[in-house]
């Protein structure tokens, strides 16, 4: 079969949904025009455990314009039923109103339905609530830890005991929260039995099937829609109690309900990145050639579900090394639950494994990018796999061209611009980018244009955009003859917008889908008599610009408009599907970095200031360069984030979140910004998608934060092993 011409795909291309955007007319969750919309705010419980012993809505229900306040008392129980589709932790689910026991500061203890926002509000700050208050443990640092859960290859401890050269380690991670734009938002109307959702979600299914779940109601009985999120870094990765919350409010007030989270709520009503302690024991020979290593890693959780992720992995495969042993506890705290946040578990454990590396390098003396290169594996030793690409030499060759890797000076506190320090540091990243099974519907009417659904989101990579790029090339039409429509429940189902696996896991169904509709039209074609294509060998004829012709020469063929209209033919039609990666696994499948900072440090005052970042990136096929720079600098911004200014911080009397806000919550402005550059190499990686493309939303964030501690290091000969550096760990 002759190749199908790529126009679109690789071409840096503006977002197709940007004009929606700029102009305000994208609609996201909250904004939708819903005919007798009321709304609803939720009280917060003002305790971190305990239980409720009395609700007083009096006065709030006295409240001109209050409809209703709905609290444990006089809720419907719900049957929350199991959903074995479910993106939520293992454990028992947050069940909103169901009793009067309180599990963490600020989970729901009432809503208040109002004819408009304020009675809302202020009909929230009248409902009082007392409490029998027990003190609740937040503290990661003195809770119990549960069992581990281990991994081992070889004998760990024999391997550090009979190294020449060993550290013992210890790493803090702060907990850090999304804070996306958008806060999260749902409007939630019943028609009888069917319950319709507009919500802020990136995982369209998920939500659908939770809901239809918590209120025992058949799938068709619920649709979900959400074109459009505004920002989310896996926030919006499962069904919160706000959406729940809603949906029980517009059934009991029988109105259409419309809830937002106020910025503080979003601080313990969707997630975070838990906080860690990371001890890191590695050993290895004079040269530094790595022998062994003895991971014990520490997360909090809640007391009501058990969030993991795969901060494990990298310690398995990152380096060569024959003995390796891991204990990762969940430690149970009265918190609400985590959720992933960008570059999940391996942005956590990069920090740790890069820092290590790094001062690995220091006491040997030996340059750190060397020393990567003398433990680089020739197979992925976790699971023995060969690797499907893996390509970390050339990202460091070429980062430390590009970014002058060689005018360093390895002695710390060597490099002077006034009054300030300056540093160069570099770390390598890792991702595995998940694989979904997916589906998607192509249709190509007789005007010659074509219309592409599926049931993902976008939460500002640029799904609107890339999807299109696939779709048209597919087809053969040009950008501006394609719609592609994503966010509602009615679209053929995919997994969750996240993980990186948007792009292979949706992609590959959008190109199955468009290949077969293609197909079609190529059939009719050359079995048609009347067309200048009939009697060809189908596997020659290729599309472009919406015409059929023989490759190689262009004067023979006929468009697509043309065709179906001789054949009466209202449309072409297909499903595509992916079915997610090889099981079993034929190769190791991930996607990697190198990633460079140099700093600036304050020799007074201790203030750190990144210069410039360079990430180099073994991501695959790039379907959309202009998109893909985008993401590899939203991921070192939210790198510098993590690294110097995010730090939720917890009062641990009662649970009380002090910073819930953003005057107070710190993330990178514009000032905090330097000199950013993505590299991304040349190639593809066809294990297992039809485009030969890794996610790359997740490992542009793996990495920073141990580059940029290496840096600071390399100015000051201060090695900071907390996160964040602050001016006072440099003082």
């Amino acid at each position: 079969m002759s190749p199908q011409p790529q126009a679109a795909v690789g071409a840096p291309l503006s977002r197709v949904d940007g004009r929606l955007k700029v102009t305000g007319t994208a609609q996201y969750a909250a904004e939708f025009d819903v005919e007798g919309t009321v709304h609803a705010v939720i009280v917060d419980a003002s305790i971190g455990r305990g239980r409720i012993t009395g609700v007083d809505t009096g006065a709030a229900e006295a409240m001109p314009g209050v409809l209703r306040v709905i609290h444990h008392g006089n809720a419907p129980k719900l049957p929350y039923r199991d959903n074995p589709g479910s993106n939520n932790p293992p454990g028992r689910r947050l069940r909103v109103f169901q009793d009067d026991r309180m599990l963490f500061h600020g989970q729901p203890v009432a809503v208040v339905v109002a004819t408009s926002l304020e009675a809302a509000q202020h009909g929230a700050s009248l409902v009082k609530v007392e409490y029998d208050a027990e003190r609740p443990s937040t503290d990661l640092h003195e809770a119990e830890r549960a069992e581990p859960t281990n991994y081992a290859r070889g004998d760990a401890e024999a391997g550090l005991r009979g190294a020449p050269v060993r550290l013992d380690l210890a790493y803090r991670l702060a907990r850090n929260h999304h804070n996306p734009m958008e806060p999260h938002a749902t409007i939630a109307r019943w028609d009888g039995n069917r319950l319709t959702v507009w919500d802020k979600t990136q995982w369209v299914v998920g939500t659908h099937d939770e809901l239809a779940a918590v209120f025992d109601l058949p799938a068709e009985s619920v649709r979900i829609i959400n074109p459009f999120v505004g920002g989310g870094f896996g926030s919006g990765l499962r069904c919160w109690p706000h959406t729940v919350v809603a949906a029980l409010a517009a059934r009991e007030t029988k109105r259409p309900v419309k809830l937002v989270l106020s910025r503080r709520q979003m601080y313990f009503g969707t997630g975070f990145r838990p906080s860690y302690e990371y001890r890191l024991r590695l050993g290895s020979d004079r040269r530094g050639r790595l022998t062994a290593a003895i991971h014990d890693i520490d997360a909090e959780t809640s007391s009501y579900e058990t969030f993991t992720e795969a901060v494990m992995a990298a310690g398995q495969m990152m380096y060569s090394m024959p003995n390796v042993r891991q204990a990762y506890r969940q430690v149970a705290l009265d918190v609400n639950t985590p959720i992933w946040m960008r570059g999940p578990g391996l942005a956590t454990a990069s920090f740790a494994i890069e820092s290590a590396m790094d001062e690995l390098a220091h006491e040997l003396g030996v340059d750190p990018i060397e020393l990567r290169r003398r433990n680089e594996p020739s197979e992925d030793e976790s699971s023995n796999l060969p690797f499907s690409t893996r390509r970390l030499r050339e990202c460091y060759t070429v980062g430390a061209r590009e970014f002058g890797w060689d005018r360093r000076n390895p002695r710390p506190r060597s490099t002077r611009d006034g009054d300030w320090l300056i540093g160069l540091g570099m770390a390598a990243g890792v991702y595995d980018p998940g694989r979904f099974p997916a589906q998607a519907r192509a249709r190509l009417d007789a005007d010659g244009t074509a219309v592409v659904e599926t049931a993902t989101s976008d939460m500002g990579p640029g799904t609107y955009t890339s999807q299109t790029q696939v779709a048209a090339d597919a087809l053969g039409l040009t950008m501006h003859t394609v719609t592609f429509r994503l966010g509602d429940s009615l679209y053929p189902p995919t997994g969750p917008h996240g993980g990186s696996a948007t792009m292979a896991s949706v992609g590959s169904a959008v190109v199955d889908a468009c290949d077969k509709v293609r197909q079609q039209a190529i059939r009719l074609a050359v079995e048609d008599r009347g067309s200048p294509l009939y009697g060809v060998d189908a596997g020659k004829v290729v599309v472009r610009g919406g015409r059929l012709h023989v490759q190689g020469d262009p004067a023979r063929g006929e468009t697509y408009k043309n065709l179906l209209a001789r054949n009466d033919r209202t449309h072409l039609q297909a499903d595509g599907s992916y079915t997610g990666p090889p099981n079993p696994a034929r190769r190791s499948y991930h996607a990697y970095n190198a990633t460079f900072a140099e700093v600036a440090v304050d020799a007074t005052l201790g203030l750190v200031r990144v210069r410039r970042m360079l990430g180099v990136y073994d991501a695959g096929r790039i379907i959309s360069p202009k998109l893909a720079e985008s993401q590899a600098f939203g991921g070192i911004v939210g790198g510098i984030g993590a690294t110097l200014l995010e730090h939720t911080v917890t009062d641990h009397r009662d649970g009380r979140i002090v910073n819930a806000n953003l005057a107070d919550y710190l993330v990178p402005v514009n000032a905090d910004i330097p000199e950013v550059r993505a590299i991304y190499l040349g190639g593809e990686d066809n294990d297992g998608n039809a485009l030969g493309v890794k996610g790359l939303g997740e490992v542009v964030q793996v990495g920073v934060a141990a580059a940029i501690g290496n840096a600071v290091f390399n100015a000051t000969g201060r090695r900071v092993r907390e996160l964040p550096i602050t001016a006072e760990a440099l003082l």
